[in-house]
């Protein structure tokens, strides 16, 4: 966890949120009141951000005490208690809802990713997300990816160089693209894997004429170009496919041998899981 950029996240989120004080909970509990609660689980799916939960009820309150019975990436189904927190009731419902927003929407990517994931058994190929996620959440949907088997593809646009069609076009061609990356590279010293889009198989001759990349990403191929593209680059390259792959294909498109598969679903329709923090009585 890099708690730097968790905590500067719970901050901004409870300044949102809290503003100037939970006036409700002031106004109608009183002062000092200790109290219990427990995170109830209503869907079947992988849970994700308990530890995120934990550290947003230490921000909050370092005195609220936690009893974890659930890990994050645990199957879960309705009814389950994944923890209990005890401590300042008014610190209790500062949290609810911070949690509950972070934990429902990681627990819903983790489930859908672990989904995908299970298809794929008897392959070799992986599930990559992308960055398709939402502003500021990023950190936390690629860690709730990784919770459901999933692997992160590039965090941003700073730590990889991956050549779309737009660079290709705007740069005069595959072959200018490639060369002014190395050249970008060669003269800001930084050392960065280079990822290069193909269209078509034509496209791909032309990159595997240049060579200098890490991994060829095939967009939008039909299974047959597929398995044509994979067969061609024959292990020089890290092969990735993506582009309109559903549930239904990802298993024949895993079939044809790439080594990943980039699936923007993963975050961008990912439905929350439900679930609800309950006062203990």
């Amino acid at each position: 966890m890099d708690k730097q950029l968790v905590h500067q996240f719970i901050n901004n989120a409870l300044a949102e949120d809290v503003g100037d004080g939970d006036h409700t909970s002031l106004a109608t509990i009183p002062a000092g009141t200790q109290g219990k609660a427990k995170l109830l689980v209503k869907d079947k799916g992988i849970l994700a951000g308990v530890e995120l939960a934990a550290e947003i009820f230490s921000v909050i309150d370092p005195q609220l005490h936690l009893d974890v019975y659930l890990q994050d990436g645990a199957a879960v189904q309705p009814g389950d208690i994944a923890f209990e927190v005890t401590g300042s009731t008014h610190s209790i419902l500062k949290a609810e809802r911070l949690v509950l927003n972070c934990m429902q929407r990681m627990s819903g990517i983790a489930t859908k990713t672990n989904q995908i994931t299970q298809l794929l058994q008897g392959t070799h190929t992986k599930v990559l997300d992308t960055r398709k996620t939402t502003p500021n959440f990023r950190y936390f949907e690629k860690w709730a990816v990784r919770i459901g088997g999933g692997v992160n593809h590039r965090y941003a646009l700073y730590d990889m160089i991956l050549i779309k069609d737009n660079h290709v076009d705007y740069s005069g061609g595959i072959k200018n693209a490639i060369a002014n990356a190395h050249q970008y590279l060669q003269h800001t010293g930084r050392t960065l894997q280079i990822e290069i889009e193909v269209r078509n198989l034509e496209e791909l001759q032309q990159v595997l004429e240049a060579g200098g990349v890490d991994r060829i990403m095939f967009d939008n191929f039909s299974l047959a170009d597929l398995r044509t593209a994979v067969s061609a680059v024959n292990g020089q390259y890290a092969t990735e496919a993506s582009g309109g792959i559903t549930t239904e294909t990802i298993y024949d498109y895993a079939a044809c041998g790439v080594d990943y598969i980039s699936v923007g679903a993963l975050t961008h329709s990912a439905k929350s899981l439900d679930l609800s923090l309950k006062a203990v009585k």
